[in-house]
């Protein structure tokens, strides 16, 4: 996956949440554009939001380990 595809999903309007999918098997999932920080190389993405909107912490996720992005409903975990 390259920085361009993830600059696409984070900045369409209106925003569709997805996941990802690590080659791990790991998954997050990105409610919100502002639950996702872009790097060169990596996507941070907050975990563990509270009922604020705030996560409690973030993972690091190499582009180069994304697997694939799904669509996410905005209700599921």
């Amino acid at each position: 996956m390259t920085v361009q595809t993830f600059r696409d999903l984070l900045t369409q309007r209106p925003f569709k949440p997805f996941r990802l999918v690590m080659s791990s098997g790991q998954t997050y999932g990105v409610r919100h554009p502002e639950m996702a920080f872009l790097t060169r190389s990596d996507i941070l993405v907050g975990i563990d939001e509270a009922d604020d909107g705030v996560p409690a912490d973030f993972r690091v996720c190499s582009l180069l380990r994304v697997a694939t992005v799904e669509p996410l409903s905005p209700t599921a975990n």
